[in-house]
């Protein structure tokens, strides 16, 4: 079963995703409320990394783009797509320059939700 970290500052974004992502098969096997506890949670993981991160871009303390780089940094094969209200090109290009495999605008479809996390992974 795959391993997913899902990092969002809304308690109720992280319970939709992973009820989302438990009945699609995956587990969610970290989760984090800002951009400095993911990091710090994704830093004790060891060799048990999950297989794929999705991260939202507004959060307090660290925000996703700077959480992005920095996870990046410790693991350069590390799969994340971003997830986000803000529909903007020029975070979504910063994103994907940054190294994020894909952008899902909220609010998502499950459909679409999960083809972009099977498509990544």
């Amino acid at each position: 079963m795959k391993k997913i970290m899902v990092v969002d500052d809304s308690m109720f974004m992280r319970k939709v995703l992973k009820d989302i992502l438990t009945a699609g098969g995956y587990n969610v096997s970290l989760e984090a409320e800002d951009g400095e506890e993911a990091i710090k949670k994704f830093a004790t993981t060891g060799d048990n990394k999950p297989d794929l991160i999705l991260l939202d871009i507004n959060m307090p303390k660290k925000d996703g783009i700077e959480v992005l780089k920095e996870i990046l940094k410790m693991h350069p094969a590390s799969k994340i797509v971003m997830c986000s209200m803000m529909g903007h090109e020029k975070i979504i290009h910063t994103a994907i320059n940054i190294g994020a495999q894909e952008f899902i605008t909220k609010p998502f479809e499950v459909e679409n939700l999960l083809e972009t996390i099977e498509k990544v992974i």
